[in-house]
């Protein structure tokens, strides 16, 4: 098992493209290869992409991983195929040594243990031997 979703209420569609929608929230645990959680999702509202196997995800998304990292941000594009969060809205990432505020958006795995954060603003730490991209 990779992720299990959960949600009140889903509504499914069988249109050009079929899709199912969430409109009243969800949360999605991620496992690793143990079946460990590695992270987990919520947010307000979410559309599932059957053929394309991505999830669009909107109003207050947040990401934790295990080591306590949340990312926040108002939109956010889960590829199950390629395992990986991504988005070109404005996010913040908050952990123990880190506080980075993403202007242009982010790409992470979906285990959020690296991240790409594009035009990147501080303050923030970095520890020796970590970047940014």
């Amino acid at each position: 098992m990779k992720a299990k979703l959960t949600a009140p209420l889903m509504y499914r569609y069988q249109r050009d493209t079929v899709f199912t929608e969430f409109p009243n929230s969800l949360h999605v645990d991620f496992y690793d290869d143990s079946v460990r959680v590695e992270s987990w999702l919520t947010a307000k509202y979410g559309i599932y992409y059957d053929n394309l196997n991505k999830v669009f995800l909107r109003d207050s998304v947040v990401v934790i991983n295990k080591e306590g990292d949340t990312l926040r941000t108002p939109e956010l594009w889960w590829d199950q195929n390629l395992q990986k969060f991504y988005t070109t809205k404005p996010s913040r990432i908050d952990g123990k040594d880190k506080h980075i505020y993403c202007r242009d958006g982010i790409d992470a795995p979906q285990d959020m243990k690296v991240f790409t954060c594009h035009f990147p603003t501080g303050p923030f730490n970095l520890k020796e031997g970590m970047t940014t991209q």
